[in-house]
């Protein structure tokens, strides 16, 4: 009984570090004093991932069905979007274009472990990346879906079904419930080929995927160098050291640009660069809130679409070479709040930023004319650069069509006019954030900032106009809307599929779930399944945890009376004591955790899933379902 002896072992470190946490949280508070500024926190080292390194199930290489959209002829169909760039854009693909077409496309042979594989590779001549548009009508939760590229098969990002559900279901909460808020967008495959590998665990028929590939970003320009009109400019005037400061010969600001990351996300089927900021919260709770523009992102279908790069900078002063250390993150986030005026939004990222990233300051503070600030942004997706200017005023700015904006000089301005001595921004800038004493006072809307126009201003969302807004979350004792429990921050809860069982097991522990990893090859990873409490606080219950020694399967409930009978009247169970901890009831942002019963095997089943909830309902008759559990969160 791995599991349960593991988890008896690790109990004594936890202990030890709640205890460290607690004592960081009582230290970070101490320190927050000022009621319109927060300090910066670093992510620690040792901060437990999502998505890890991922081991190749099969030996052999799957055969993949081939796709070929041949070159692509059409001219670069601008489609604005304010200050953001745009990098590509959609082509068609027939022959993928319906569930049935692709279902009869796909070569399923059997998996290693007794399921099903197949896949399917589409190519796009001279694309500098490829993002598929998988559109989901039904997707087993327990399915894995791979992305990589056929030159580098090794290199594979891979997700559980269920957590693709997961993010199509805030969509389908926002209110998007059409064909491209159902639609699922691979990760940039950085060439002119991909592959998608999808894989079904042993009893799942091929019949229950029902999947298609309508349309394909196809990326026109290159991400991971300077772009071909960048390069002109630097030609032209060869002034590219004094426009564009590299941002790693300046060290002062190394908090700073820690916490800025470049943005890649898709808008009806076109791909645009921006860029945005990873912002403290009061508590430093470690949530990662993200700001940006509002021109950039303004529907949680385009939030869920979003790749952001961490560390996007040279890895010395003026190197023009890409770091080793960058990072990507490919999950998408959390759409928050937006305004098109003041031009702002704030998501809350899907995944957990790497280790090192700075969770920025900010000030929600006036600031004057004169007063000297700073902005950190990726200029055409450019490695990151830094500018140095002053406020010159205030603006007031009306949003046009676009993304565009009309704007003029207003003592009461939401925008604050800023003028650069060093450096300048340009499109895929926008976004970005403005820096005052080390910390966030705006993010970048619109302006006339070029290389060569050194009249040239830019405009800037005043945060202390936004924050009241952002109070919710940023101000709030826990991470997460009001409602969602007080103090501390969440955890996630992370899931697996026992192969040879078929039933799942869930842990909150980041070592337990490295364990089961490394140690039992039977168990599938499945991402996180929901977010939890790891502490008793005010408003939850203790969510208890049992091991049948019969079967290897666990048990989990909310119900103390549940607990009780079970500990009472069936022996083979157990008790490994309270797990997380949940609400019992609906309030706030909670979100139901439905439970199953599986008649044949006498294991449980929890999803959060609606779509995954319909989906056994439909096609597992083996499956009794019994109603909500508890409620959890869907994020940090």
């Amino acid at each position: 009984m791995p599991l349960k002896k593991f988890r008896g072992a690790i109990a004594g470190a936890a202990l030890v570090c709640l205890s460290a946490a607690l004592s960081f949280g009582v230290y970070a508070q101490s320190v927050h004093l000022d009621p319109l500024r927060v300090q910066a926190y670093t992510q620690p080292g040792d901060t437990p991932e999502e998505f890890l390194p991922t081991k190749r199930m099969a030996a052999a290489v799957i055969p993949a069905a081939q796709v070929n959209l041949g070159a692509w002829v059409a001219e670069k169909a601008a489609v604005p979007l304010g200050g953001a760039l745009q990098v590509g854009a959609q082509r068609m693909s027939s022959t993928t274009a319906t569930p049935q077409a692709l279902g009869e496309m796909l070569p399923w042979q059997r998996s290693a472990n007794g399921g099903w594989v197949a896949a399917v590779s589409v190519t796009s001549e001279n694309a500098y990346g490829l993002r598929l548009g998988v559109v989901v009508e039904q997707l087993p939760g327990s399915a894995l879906l791979r992305v990589y590229t056929q030159r580098n098969r090794d290199a594979v990002f891979e997700i559980a079904g269920q957590r693709v559900l997961q993010i199509l279901q805030a969509n389908a909460a926002a209110g998007d419930v059409s064909a491209e808020g159902r639609t699922w967008w691979t990760p940039d495959s950085g060439g002119d080929e991909v592959t998608l590998e999808i894989e079904l665990p042993p009893g799942t028929s091929t019949d229950t995927l029902r999947l298609s590939i309508p349309q394909v970003m196809h990326v026109y320009e290159n991400l991971s160098l300077p772009l071909e009109d960048e390069q002109a400019i630097t030609a032209k005037i060869n002034e590219s050291g004094y426009c564009n400061l590299d941002a790693t010969c300046y060290d002062n600001y190394s908090t700073q640009r820690n916490a800025v990351a470049r943005m890649l996300f898709v808008k009806d089927g076109y791909g645009y660069l921006c860029t945005g900021t990873l912002i403290n919260d009061r508590n430093s709770t470690a949530t990662p809130y993200f700001i940006t523009a509002n021109h950039c992102i303004s529907s949680q279908t385009v939030a869920s679409t979003l790749q952001t790069s961490w560390f996007y900078r040279s890895p010395s002063c003026d190197a023009r070479t890409l770091s080793a250390s960058y990072r990507v993150l490919r999950n998408g986030a959390t759409l928050l709040y937006t305004s098109d005026n003041p031009d702002s939004t704030l998501l809350r990222l899907n995944d957990t930023p790497p280790a090192g990233a700075v969770f920025a300051g900010w000030d929600a503070g006036t600031r004057s004319a004169g007063q000297s600030v700073v902005g950190v942004h990726h200029p055409r997706g450019d490695l990151q650069k830094i500018s140095f200017g002053a406020v010159r005023g205030l603006n007031n700015c009306i949003p046009a069509d676009a993304g565009s904006y009309l704007c003029g000089a207003s003592s009461s301005g939401y925008y604050y006019n800023v003028g650069w001595s060093q450096g300048t921004t340009e499109p895929g800038s926008s976004g970005s954030g403005l820096f005052f004493d080390g910390r966030l006072t705006g993010t970048l809307s619109n302006g006339s900032a070029t290389c060569s126009t050194t009249a040239g201003s830019d405009n800037y969302a005043r945060f202390d106009i936004v924050y009241p807004a952002l109070k919710q979350w940023l101000e709030a004792g826990s991470a997460g809307t009001p409602g969602g429990g007080t103090g501390g921050s969440r955890t996630a809860v992370y899931r697996f599929y026992n192969v040879q069982t078929g039933a799942h097991f869930y842990t909150n522990s980041a070592a337990e779930r490295d364990y089961v990893i490394a140690t039992l090859p039977a168990f599938q990873y499945e991402n996180v399944a929901f977010y939890a409490y790891p502490v008793q606080q005010a408003g939850l219950s203790a969510v208890y945890r049992f091991y049948n020694t019969g079967t290897g399967a666990h048990f989990y409930t909310i119900s103390t009376a549940e607990r009780d009978y079970v500990n009472v009247t069936l022996p083979a169970f157990q008790y490994e004591g309270p797990t997380w901890y949940a609400q019992s009831a609906a309030g706030g942002s909670a979100m139901p955790v439905y439970r199953f019963y599986n008649s044949q095997t006498g294991a449980h089943f929890y999803t959060v899933s609606a779509a995954e909830r319909d989906f056994v309902i439909s096609t597992l008759p083996a499956f009794m379902y019994e109603n909500v559990a508890y409620y959890v969160w869907t994020s940090q």
